[in-house]
Formats: structure tokens, sequence, C-alpha cells
């Protein structure tokens, strides 16, 4: 399976999910113009990852702002995770966030409270 990569752009996050290594990254804003062509080919991917997926998988979260369009994106792949979780897969999922956002450690928080999976709250100290 291959390496799934991209570059992070002013509208969309950097992606790097990883088979080889069982890391999964999604860093930086997420605000597409269509949210669905964007995040298909990530939930594809997962999908086709859960067929044979390792036995032991993070999954890192480290938005600096994401849209309401993408949150609904994001809580599919979440419960992509969680599926993963409940078929016997160790799973872990870091949720980075920065020190002073209120607002996205509560969307964490959030999706912790969702997503009964192994989930780390990590604030990032300011730049």
């Amino acid at each position: 399976m291959e390496r799934l990569h991209l570059e992070p752009t002013l509208t969309t996050p950097k992606v790097v999910f990883d088979r080889d290594s069982g890391e999964f990254t999604i860093q930086g804003k997420s605000l597409p113009e269509d949210v669905k062509s964007f995040y298909a080919p990530l939930i594809a991917w997962l999908d086709k990852y859960a067929k044979n997926p390792n036995k032991t998988t993070l999954f890192e979260f480290d938005f600096e702002y994401f849209n309401t369009a993408s949150s609904k994106m994001i809580l599919i792949m979440m419960n992509r995770i969680k599926e993963l979780s409940k078929k016997g897969y160790e799973v872990q999922i870091v949720w980075k966030f920065p020190q002073h956002d209120a607002e996205l450690e509560e969307a964490g928080e959030e999706l912790a409270e969702l997503i009964p999976v192994p989930f780390k709250l990590v604030p990032k100290p300011e730049m």
C-alpha cells in the first residue's frame, strides 16, 4: 500500500499516512472549498488500510484551525479509527492543539467523548 503524502496549502492540511510505520498525521489548517473532494481520498485510503491494518496504529491530529465542514469529515475518520479498535487492533489518537486555543481543545475533548479509544490531548506551547 502506497504512503499517502499531501503537502499543505493555504486551505488544506499536510497529510502523511504511512502504513509501514503505522503513523497517520494531519497537520495545519483545514478549510478547503470542496471538503468532500479533499477528504474522500483520505477516507478511502483509511478504508483500504482497515482491510489489513498494522497491529498498532497512531493517529495524530494537529490542527491550527478547521471549519465546520471539515469537522464532519474529521468525525467520519475518527469513526473509522473506532472501527479498527472494535476489531481488536491497538489504536491511539493524539489531538494536538495550541496551548491557549480553547476551541481546539474543546473540539478534542468532545471527540474524545464520542470516540471510545485511547485519546490523548496534547497542548502545544505557543511559538
